[in-house]
């Protein structure tokens, strides 16, 4: 929401600011929709040539996430911990015979109907059960840091995805400034060819083909350019998780005591999220 507010704010700034100073914004609005539809299409086709159907239903869907923000909340950290940790005790304690029902079926599984906001989330759901998956099924001792590998690169495979709607709309944003040229310049040729006309239309045609160089600037810094910020800053911290997750399973395989376990996945949070270690450690109590 606060996208949305800051959205708000520029264009009531730019467009306000301009009005109070004299400007005539009837020009600007005139000229608006045509200049848009020439950048605004030239970019949505730069686009398409760059990408596929997939690459644009990903940019709309980061769209949505920077209204939305992070889907996860503190409380859904101290819950990717207890979950993890529960799984890691039984594996320990009970064996790879006792985990194997609940992470080949885990919407059958006692322990996951705990915490049902994962079951929906295919990434966090196959890197826990695939890690631990991984467990079961390996004979004799396995190497903690070789688990650490697998997991590090299922993590950053997903990162790396998951970032190119970032790296799309900031191809877009960079692309915007030099589209709105190319409107100035139709908007120029198109004075040009009506030289014969009045000083007063003439001022007016070359105003609005002055609005193409302006709106490709203030698309590209003031829109595009903060959007694939904010979706990088949000898909960074819905990343988080994947490491709480991670660090519970290399810990335990670690055999680290259960209050270095806690504080490994909890360092791995940011602050904004980030449980004390008395509020984990009281709540594992609690879920025993």
């Amino acid at each position: 929401m606060i996208s949305v507010i800051g959205l708000v704010v520029l264009l009531v700034m730019v467009f306000g600011g301009f009005a109070l100073t004299g400007g005539n914004i009837a020009v600007v609005l005139e000229a608006l929709p045509h200049e848009m539809l020439i950048i605004g299409g030239a970019a949505a086709g730069a686009t398409l040539v760059a990408t596929d159907l997939r690459g644009i239903k990903a940019i709309g869907g980061g769209f949505v996430a920077i209204v939305k923000g992070p889907k996860y909340k503190k409380a859904d950290y101290s819950a990717a911990i207890y979950l993890t940790a529960r799984l890691m005790k039984m594996f320990r304690n009970d064996g790879a015979v006792a985990v194997e029902p609940h992470i080949e079926d885990p919407k059958s599984s006692s322990i996951f109907a705990d915490y049902p906001q994962f079951l929906k989330d295919e990434v966090f759901m196959h890197l826990l059960t695939d890690s631990l998956r991984l467990l079961v099924v390996s004979t004799g001792n396995l190497s903690p840091h070789a688990v650490e590998d697998v997991i590090d690169t299922a993590i950053e495979s997903h990162h790396n995805a998951a970032l190119k709607p970032v790296e799309r709309l900031q191809t877009m944003s960079d692309a915007l400034p030099a589209l709105g040229i190319v409107a100035a310049v139709l908007g120029v040729i198109k004075t040009m060819a009506s030289i014969d006309k009045p000083p007063a239309i003439l001022g007016g045609m070359i105003g609005s083909a002055l609005v193409g160089t302006f709106l490709g600037v203030l698309l590209s810094y003031g829109i595009v350019g903060p959007c694939a910020t904010r979706l990088k800053s949000v898909i960074d911290a819905d990343g988080e998780i994947y490491l709480v997750v991670r660090r519970v399973i290399v810990a335990s395989l670690k055999g680290q005591p259960q209050p270095l376990v806690i504080e490994a996945a909890r360092t791995a949070i940011g602050p904004d999220n980030q449980p004390s270690f008395s509020e984990i450690f009281d709540g594992l109590r609690a879920v025993k």
